[in-house]
């Protein structure tokens, strides 16, 4: 068993098991793959499907089949050679009766065992929550729900104990609490009925002396006083800082880590923790510790250990973080971004500016959704952060004049505007590079107080910069430096899920300019990279994180790894997509969405939606197939429903509008109506799609094989060997027919190229490049794993069609040839009409390339080299010169190996 070099995320619930995982380890090891890397395995709650919802750390969750099945499962990869890595989740837990410590929480308040185990402010300066938990899970207002009945006493013979009934849910009610009521006996449960203005009473007295205040589920963004995983009130934030809670966190990972079973970590939400730095540096340290017990065979082996983190475009780990890097959301927006054809960018943006009605860039939009996100969803963290400034403030005879109000104020303007995540002040202040970052919101932050002619906040931005990390609180006394120190918590913890909340959840749901940019990890504003760049960026991961990974495809993608390849097709046709987007709005909606009674779409929702159409259209659907249009009308409406309510503009989760819902459900349905008359939208959608499809599958490939060989470790979520035409959650979630794709990889042709190009619409051709470059890492680990990574020089006018570059150690060699914006060498017989059907195949005319070629090193002159992918030999010229129209004659890409 060797260090991870290419693993297989697979999400794991109550459908999909351990036992299901292990059924498939031969298969996962004959495509190619090192590890299963699996979704949380700790009992989360009853029918969670995705188990971040974590209840019980200490327990593989039983719905998953329990430690008896992950013990099977593992004997299973190392009967294979293979290993396994599970994520975890130490930022949060489920606010569920299940979770034994926030049950004893609720019923015992500060004086529980784990009272300071969850980030809870139990100081309120709000009375009714002083010493209290707010419980913000009521489906009305408290007042409503206590007359309606939805509160009500109940006794547990078996227990002998009394309890509260919220809608089916047991809460405790403090024994303490119950004798002061003198509630002792089952009989007096009458007497306590909300069905009686004297039973609410004594009801509501009883709740009034709980560690909790129950609250109706729209109060949680004003007055929330524990830390929530973004937004959401089920997930409470967990003080992994305090080293008890982390030993309780980690004792049954780490015990796996050190009996062999696991053999590292991805780490969810790294960046909602305190000190993400410092948690990463004690979490290598105790896996470290244990590497020396672990079984002999395992020894040799570090601890493997990713974060989720998203990165900014121009951001980068620094030499801080004691990881192996992240789990390659930059990566997957760096190979998308080099397949967009910067040509296409202005019309693009022109068409969406047009529908839009709005001529905005991406970045005003991603504003004016942060300050709803502020104003909405965060009010209650940003008052906290504004107070605990306040307090630094106060402590100094100098500052303690700045009011609450005006930090308050400051504060939001430097929210607005922050760049980054987050950045990770500590005692010690910045480091270099969050002094970079955080003078650069200033700066931003000083440009927006400057347009006020009415006051002057630029001294005291100036102080909150100071406060929140340009000095170090370890230079000031106590209490001072504990204050800075607070302040610098709360602000670093709000801002990760104020921008992930307002880009991820709104902003990439309003900016439609092209949704394959609207992607977790990607900055809608930068439409597409050139290979320099990306060349760089791959070398650069080489030197620093060589193994860190690289997604294409995760459990939380806006939209499948191919879906977005076919729309960057789109950048290569600018303008045969907007006469086709403005005829399809002009022909086909009017008359949908104005019945009496409703209202009219927006355009801007419509247009998204035909983008959505056209780029997770199933390449085997047929537009006369009326039970394939349903299923994938059904998809489509979740999809829709999601995005109109997480765009916040005209429908939302909070407050829906279903006529406003029901006007863009009708269109949905009108376009996928049955019907292979030419005149019929699904008609032309199917025609066009299949005019673009080609193109958007040499974009898939190339994009599969650079995955596979770039510098990293190439992670594959599950099923994506075949096309992955998906939507966002749960679309992405879907059952995977393994089935079908281990009877494809045993199939008599599947190394025989014509016949997986012939067949290329069933996906074989994609799982044969997944194959073909895997077993190349797998036949030379350490080229893969340590090898440079040089751009190859490349002589002729079609350079910039093609990503070119070696993986060299010593004097072995790998050649990669991934191209890129091809769709001229794919020409159909049908031209530029999309309503005429496409004939073409996804391989490139060699005569595209014309003379262009790419230089090997001199000692590859005359050398006979193996293509990974197609089993075909080439033979490089005298002059160590390879023309790409022979490289690419009969495959889409190639990985020349000697």
């Amino acid at each position: 068993m060797t260090p991870p070099r290419a693993t297989v995320r697979l999400q794991l619930h109550s459908g999909f098991t351990l036992a299901d995982a292990r059924k498939w380890v031969p298969y996962f090891a004959k495509l190619g793959i090192s590890h299963v890397y699996t979704s949380p395995i700790t009992r989360a709650r009853p029918g969670s499907m995705h188990g971040y919802d974590v209840v019980d750390h200490g327990q593989v969750n039983p719905e998953l089949g329990g430690e008896a099945a992950l013990r099977d499962l593992v004997q299973t990869l190392r009967a294979h050679g293979m290993g396994l890595i599970v994520d975890i989740v130490p930022n949060h837990m489920a606010t569920s009766t299940d979770n034994p410590w926030w049950h004893s929480v609720l019923e015992f308040g500060r004086s529980s065992p784990h009272g300071d185990w969850f980030d809870i402010a139990w100081d309120s300066i709000d009375e009714e929550l002083r010493h209290k938990v707010l419980a913000p899970f009521l489906g009305l207002p408290y007042g409503e729900a206590l007359e309606n009945g939805d509160l009500t006493v109940r006794h547990d013979a078996q227990d002998d104990r009394f309890y509260l009934d919220v809608y089916g849910t047991r809460y405790p009610l403090n024994l303490d609490s119950v004798r002061a009521a003198g509630l002792t006996d089952p009989a007096q449960l009458s007497d306590y009925d909300p069905a009686t203005k004297a039973g609410r009473e004594r009801l509501h007295a009883l709740l009034e002396r709980q560690h909790y205040r129950l609250a109706w589920w729209r109060a949680a963004p004003e007055e929330i006083n524990w830390r929530r995983f973004f937004e959401i009130s089920d997930l409470v934030g967990v003080r992994v800082d305090k080293q008890e809670v982390f030993d309780a966190v980690h004792e049954m990972i780490l015990r796996f880590y050190e009996e062999g079973l696991i053999d590292g970590v991805r780490v969810d939400h790294v960046d909602g923790l305190s000190d993400p730095i410092d948690y990463c540096r004690r979490l290598r340290a105790a896996l470290n510790e244990r590497t020396g017990r672990r079984p002999a065979a395992l020894q040799p082996h570090e601890p493997y250990l990713v974060i989720e983190k998203i990165l900014a475009d121009d951001e980068t780990l620094d030499e801080r973080w004691a990881v192996d890097g992240t789990t390659g959301y930059d990566f997957m927006s760096q190979v998308n971004a080099v397949l967009h054809d910067p040509a296409g960018e202005d019309l693009l943006t022109e068409l969406w500016e047009t529908i839009a009605r709005d001529p905005r860039p991406f970045s005003a939009i991603a504003n004016e959704a942060r300050d709803l996100i502020m104003l909405r969803h965060f009010p209650a963290e940003r008052l906290a952060a504004a107070r605990a400034l306040h307090r630094v403030a106060r402590l100094n005879p100098r500052t303690r004049d700045w009011g609450e109000s005006a930090i308050s104020r400051v504060l939001w303007d430097l929210l607005s505007v922050f760049p980054v995540y987050r950045v990770y002040a500590d005692e010690q202040g910045w480091h270099h590079m969050d002094r970079v970052r955080f003078q650069h919101a200033a700066m931003r932050a000083h440009a927006r107080i400057r347009q006020d002619r009415d006051g002057d906040d630029g001294p005291l931005l100036d102080l909150v910069s100071d406060w929140l990390g340009g000095e170090a609180p370890a230079d000031f006394p106590s209490p001072e430096r504990e204050a800075r120190c607070e302040a610098i918590r709360r602000f670093q913890q709000l801002t990760p899920p104020l921008t992930a909340k307002s880009l991820e959840d709104t902003a990439f749901y309003r900016y439609g300019r092209l949704l394959s940019r609207n992607e977790v990890g990607a900055d809608p504003a930068l439409f597409s990279m050139s290979p320099e760049t990306f060349h760089r960026r791959c070398a650069a991961r080489a030197r620093h994180f060589p193994h860190a990974m690289v997604a294409t495809a995760t459990h939380d993608h806006k939209r499948g790894e191919d879906t977005r390849a076919r729309l960057a097709a789109l950048s290569e046709f600018p303008a045969l997509w907007a006469d086709t987007a403005e005829g399809w709005l002009n022909r086909h909606m009017p008359s949908s969405y104005t019945p009496a009674g409703t209202l009219a779409a927006h355009p801007a929702d419509l247009y998204m939606l035909l983008q959505s159409i056209v780029g997770a259209w199933p390449l085997l659907l047929e537009p006369g197939d009326e039970a394939g249009l349903k299923a994938f009308a059904d998809r489509l409406s979740a999809w829709q429903q999601k995005s109109l309510r997480e765009a916040k503009l005209r429908t939302s989760w909070v407050v829906p509008d279903e006529a406003y819902e029901g006007a863009c459900e009708r269109i949905l349905r009108s376009l996928l109506a049955p019907g292979n008359d030419p005149g019929a939208p699904a008609r032309q959608i199917a025609d066009f799609v299949a005019r673009i499809a080609p193109t958007g599958v040499v974009n898939s490939l190339s994009q599969a094989l650079l995955r596979m060989t770039v510098p990293g470790v190439p992670d594959l979520y599950q099923g994506t060997e075949f096309w992955d035409f998906s939507l966002v959650d749960p679309d992405n979630r879907a059952p995977v027919d393994y089935e079908a794709r281990a009877a494809a990889l045993e199939a008599p042709d599947s190394n025989d190229p014509d016949a997986l190009i012939a067949d290329w619409r069933s996906g074989r051709i994609k799982q044969a490049v997944v194959r073909g470059a895997l077993h190349a890492r797998q036949s030379d680990p350490e080229l893969f794993a340590r090898g440079d990574y040089v751009p190859l020089p490349v002589l002729g006018f079609r350079g910039d069609h093609i990503l070119a570059f070696v993986r060299c150690l010593q004097d072995r060699c790998a050649f990669v040839f991934a191209p890129r914006l091809c769709a001229q060498a794919l020409r159909s017989e049908a031209g530029d009409d999309p309503r005429a059907p496409a004939t073409s195949l996804p391989r490139i005319d060699p005569d595209f390339w014309n003379t262009t070629s790419v230089v090997l090193p001199h000692r590859y002159a005359g050398a006979t080299l193996r293509d990974a992918l197609s089993g075909r030999e080439r033979r490089v010229g005298a002059d160590s010169i390879l023309p790409l129209a022979e490289v690419l004659s009969d495959f889409p890409v190639a990985l020349l190996v000697g």
